[in-house]
């Protein structure tokens, strides 16, 4: 097969790439290891960035999103005897939407087999080839146990952390990695019950962090802070509502429950490396970099890799100029580690840490946003996401 750009991994980033290229006229092929159903199933990010929304809409991805997603002006921070709504678009002109990573992925996956790029599932074996030449290849097993070559003029590695991609880079370029492993995860669930409040709830309390979300008007999403070595199989659906309900309690106010109908438990670290490309290979998304979920910005970061990117591809193969690319890596990597730090930030917040001196500085700092505007827009100007 011969294309101009081969895309490995059908996740959010690799999809949207294909679609921002084939709008500018780009030809590319995606391939992805698991099954169609494995794709579209997996539970991630639920905040889309005020960027991220404009990107999809622009690329013709928004009919679904405005019509089902949850626009949200703001969020609450809570701490005990305190519950203090920031807003958004008073603060910075911005807001964000409530649309699982599940539901954007879907609607990508149903563009692009109407129609759009090549795309194939199930694949295996898969190896690149020739990254520091203008002709690499990827080689791949299909679906049918077929080995296929796939020509092409870029690789475009969207394929995560244990993807193949960011390997081949480490192997041709002097790559730094920067890693930070947290000593708290979050217990997740998503739960049949109608959400209790209209903005998300970002808790803190002695006994731990809590996030009050959601995912449409009848499903709640929820997360409580434990530590990495629980076992999910030890919470059960009364003893993960009884946690939550201590530490969102607000006077007048109630959780609600339901039925729990997905629970688990995800650990927490930041990863980053360095470059984002070797040759004619590029990265984007959670193959160059992870943060912890705390500031809802992994899925928007992997967005805006692909914006670049896209950008640089387009210049690349039609104006036959290298300029965006040869600046992409640093470019991406400016906003990768302010979303880092600002993850970084809201995580170090939040979660408690069992220090009481810990638990006054963090008491402090939230103290310092709930009451100053400028630490408010800070906060803001961050979650809602950054220009590009």
């Amino acid at each position: 097969m011969r294309t101009q750009v081969g895309i490995i991994g059908a996740g959010p980033a690799g999809l949207l790439l294909s679609r921002l290229l084939a709008l500018q006229g780009i030809d590319s092929v995606v391939v992805e290891n698991r099954s169609r159903e494995y794709v579209e199933a997996r539970i991630r990010a639920g905040i889309l960035e005020q960027g991220t929304v404009d990107v999809l809409t622009e690329a013709g991805m928004g009919e679904r999103l405005h019509r089902e997603g949850l626009e949200h002006r703001g969020v609450y921070l809570q701490y005990p005897g305190v519950r203090h709504q920031l807003d958004f678009p008073e603060l910075c002109g911005r807001r964000v939407w409530v649309y699982g990573q599940t539901e954007v992925v879907k609607d990508l996956v149903a563009a692009q087999l109407a129609g759009g790029p090549p795309l194939h599932f199930d694949v295996s074996d898969v190896a690149i080839e020739d990254v520091d030449t203008d002709s690499p290849r990827i080689r791949f097993t299909d679906a049918d146990g077929t080995p296929q070559v796939l020509e092409c003029d870029v690789v475009a590695g969207t394929d995560g952390f244990h993807g193949p991609s960011r390997a081949v880079v480490a192997e041709g370029t002097r790559q730094q990695l920067w890693e930070r492993t947290y000593p708290y995860a979050w217990l997740g669930i998503l739960a049949e019950a109608a959400p209790a409040t209209d903005e998300l709830i970002y808790a803190w309390h002695p006994d731990g962090f809590a996030l009050y979300s959601m995912r449409s008007p009848s499903v709640s999403r929820l997360y409580l802070q434990v530590d990495p070595a629980e076992k999910i199989e030890d919470w059960s659906d009364d003893r993960i509502w009884e946690g939550l309900a201590t530490r969102f309690a607000h006077e007048g106010w109630e959780i609600g429950t339901g039925p729990v109908i997905e629970k688990s438990v995800l650990p927490m670290r930041s990863f980053v490396s360095a470059p984002m490309r070797r040759g004619r290979l590029f990265l984007a998304g959670d193959a160059a970099h992870i943060v912890p979920p705390t500031g809802a910005k992994g899925l928007n970061l992997a967005v805006a890799d692909v914006v670049l990117l896209s950008r640089a591809l387009v210049r690349l193969l039609q104006e036959k100029e290298t300029d965006l690319v040869d600046a992409y890596s640093d470019t991406a990597l400016q906003r990768v580690w302010r979303a880092t730090h600002f993850s970084w930030w809201m995580t170090s917040m939040l979660h408690t840490t069992g220090d009481p001196f810990d638990a006054e500085l963090q008491l402090s700092q939230l103290r310092r946003v709930c009451t100053s505007e400028a630490a408010a827009r800070e906060l803001a100007e961050n979650y809602t996401g950054l220009p590009y």
